[in-house]
């Protein structure tokens, strides 16, 4: 149910239709309505200052989920435009005066996309097929846009029948913004403005390559800048925030979120200090945020994949003294997806010839392996599964040491023939190889900083419940061609020991090939220790394709793990097997 906040009396209301706002605002009054604009009239007949109504809907972090699909497992699950059309159409049933937003990573996420954007660019983006169905407004451009290169995001922005929002995109050393800043949409009398910004972190992640000539300025004062001219210039009675960024900090303690990169999230500093907002729909950070306050600005954040969409109701009403429309309540929530959601048949056909050629491309054997393989435990013990990508990039770098993630812990490798929909569901990311020139000091704060993983250890307890929750799971790397014990015991920075390269302990000056993944080198996940490391390589294949002709070449997946590395003490370890 919305929870309504009055701007006049500063109190929240739980409204379940727009009837019980009126009725809460007005008292005794009777009211007249149409769509969505209302005149309240007392039971003299006099009239009091007209009313409307307005709803933004919102998604955010699609990452190409279309179809209620989960293309790793080849199973049903409740996600994706498909679906999230009903709940959009079911809104605007209720009321027609609304927006639909997204705030960001569409066109990447999903093998339907990767492989759209990678194998047969040719036809429309499914996504932007999908998204105009859906009228579409708008949507904040965000990271991972930039995952195939500007030739892929220009086409699919092309076929857009909506503007991509980016006002703190510009083209290097200018002025010129490279996307639309914003739009205004009148609705029913109510001028609205749509502010769209992107996170500046994109050179932290990215090829350089992939957003050549662009550069990415910090959003505060790039907020200020349009919403001024949102306010002065365009006469706005609304401005919305739609951008791909979300909390950068824990509202409860104050503390930063670890992790991020400079500026990456501003969610809360632009509510606090930028003048003029009245509603931010955030994305990036993949979290569910229903309705959240901060400085009368309201937040919303409808999770990742179409798995929900936000609804926020804004309720107006017209100052006889300036006739300007002012904001009188507002309230959001984030609406669930099902399996009970019906699926939209429009948007489906939209997508079923990019799925058949998808699961076809899914469903090809490349090899087999003599064990089923697992990544679930893959963050507490060595595991062959990772093994498998250590030793693609060892080979194809000529390494001697590689560094990755377990990125998906339900990934797996059943016991007989392997397919590429394994391999895919393994390494999620369009991540590329990179080697290095590092030394053995960079090498142990690289495995030092992995090891924030894990919080402060407690005698016995589950190992599983050591790992500290506000650090992503994608950001614990762990090493292969060295061995190494992380001890948990000991403080963070000092917890990697017994660190050595055929069988010699690893000097500080010592000199290594490392290989690891563009997202890293570029200072992804805080991994700033290889910031001037020399580049021995770069591969222009994503180490998925790498992993698929590796296993494809050589038909047996290695079923045993090296068992290079552990967590000590032993008694974590057990009763971290023990979940």
């Amino acid at each position: 149910m919305t929870r309504l906040y009055h701007l006049n009396t500063r109190k929240f209301f739980s409204a379940g239709s727009l009837t019980l706002f009126v009725l809460l605002a007005a008292c005794a009054l009777v009211f007249t309505w149409s769509s969505g604009s209302i005149v309240i009239v007392n039971a003299q007949g006099g009239q009091t200052p007209q009313r409307a109504w307005v709803t933004i809907l919102s998604t955010t972090d699609l990452h190409g989920n279309i179809l209620p699909i989960d293309y790793y497992t080849d199973k049903r699950d409740a996600r994706g435009l498909a679906q999230a059309a009903s709940i959009v159409r079911a809104a605007r049933k209720e009321n027609p005066n609304s927006l639909l937003i997204d705030s960001g990573d569409t066109i990447q996420g999903t093998p339907l996309v990767y492989y759209h954007n990678k194998k047969n660019n040719a036809p429309p983006d499914p996504v932007m097929l999908a998204m105009n169905a859906m009228n579409y407004d708008a949507m904040a451009v965000g990271n991972h846009e930039y995952n195939f290169g500007l030739p892929v995001l220009n086409k699919a922005r092309g076929e857009a029948n909506f503007a991509w929002l980016s006002a703190n995109t510009y083209k290097t050393g200018t002025n010129e913004t490279v996307f639309t800043p914003y739009i205004v949409k009148e609705l029913n009398g109510v001028r609205v403005g749509v502010l769209g910004l992107t996170t500046p972190g994109i050179p932290a992640w990215e090829n350089k390559e992939n957003y050549a000539g662009l550069e990415f300025r910090e959003t505060v004062s790039e907020a200020r800048k349009w919403v001024g001219v949102l306010r002065e210039k365009e006469k706005v009675d609304l401005v919305v925030i739609a951008m791909h960024m979300g909390l950068e900090r824990d509202l409860r303690t104050g503390e930063i979120s670890p992790g991020q990169v400079k500026n990456e999230n501003a969610a809360i500093a632009i509510a606090e200090s930028v003048p003029g907002v009245d509603v931010i729909t955030m994305g990036h950070t993949h979290r569910e945020v229903p309705s959240m306050f901060i400085n009368g600005v309201l937040l919303t954040q409808a999770d990742k994949w179409a798995r929900r969409v936000a609804r926020t109701d804004i309720y107006l009403e017209r100052d006889a003294s300036n006739n300007r429309w002012r904001v009188s309540a507002k309230g959001a929530r984030t609406i669930p997806i099902t399996d009970a959601t019906e699926v939209d048949a429009e948007i489906a056909r939209i997508a079923a010839p990019y799925d058949r050629e998808t699961q076809a491309w899914l469903s090809r054997v490349i090899g087999t392996s003599p064990a089923e393989l697992s990544a679930k435990d893959a963050r507490f013990r060595d595991a062959a599964i990772l093994d498998l990508i250590h030793r693609v990039q060892l080979d194809a770098g000529r390494a001697d040491v590689s560094m990755a993630a377990s990125f998906n812990p339900q990934a797996h490798l059943p016991q007989g023939n392997v397919t590429v929909r394994d391999i895919a569901g393994l390494y999620e990311y369009e991540n590329t190889l990179v080697v290095l020139e590092v030394t053995g000091k960079q090498l142990k704060d690289a495995l030092e900083h992995s090891a924030k993983y894990f919080g402060a250890y407690v005698p016995n307890k589950p190992v599983a419940d050591l790992v500290d929750e506000k650090i992503p799971g994608y950001n614990f790397d762990i090493a292969e061609g060295v061995t190494y014990d992380i001890n948990l015991a000991k403080p963070i920075g000092e917890r990697i020991e017994n660190l050595r390269f055929k069988n010699l302990p690893v000097t500080p000056t010592q000199k290594f090939r490392l290989a690891t993944n563009n997202y890293r080198v570029n200072g992804g996940g805080g991994y700033t220790m290889y910031k001037d490391a020399p580049v021995l390589y770069r591969s222009s294949e994503e180490i998925r394709e790498l992993i698929i002709d590796w296993v494809e070449r050589n038909k047996l997946v290695p079923a045993e793990p090296t068992n290079n590395w552990r967590l000590v003490p032993q008694a974590s370890v057990a009763a971290g097997r023990k979940s």
